[in-house]
């Protein structure tokens, strides 16, 4: 399996937990999707009182740097980490 294969099996999979991850993992998420599949951000900031479209924003600039190669695999290791998490708290 190519990584691009991998990478939308793991934006699928992501769907699959039972417990919504946290906020800073959404964003951490939502960050490298972006950069994997459009490349560097190419609007402007949201303003201040779209505090969620910003929060958006701002966690795709974070990334910025990244390949979508890197931002792919990024994606892949955080989902499988978020994965791992849940099947170890429906085990106990």
């Amino acid at each position: 399996m190519g990584l691009k294969e991998e990478f939308e099996e793991h934006a699928e999979k992501v769907n699959t937990l039972t417990e919504l991850p946290s906020n800073e993992d959404l964003l951490i998420l939502y960050g490298l999707y972006k950069q994997a599949k459009f490349g560097p951000v190419d609007t402007s900031r949201p303003g201040m009182f779209s505090m969620k479209e910003r929060a958006k924003w701002d966690a795709w600039k974070a990334v910025e740097g990244k390949s979508s190669e890197e931002a792919m695999n990024d994606y892949i290791t955080k989902v499988k980490q978020l994965l791992e998490v849940a099947a170890s708290k429906a085990s106990t």
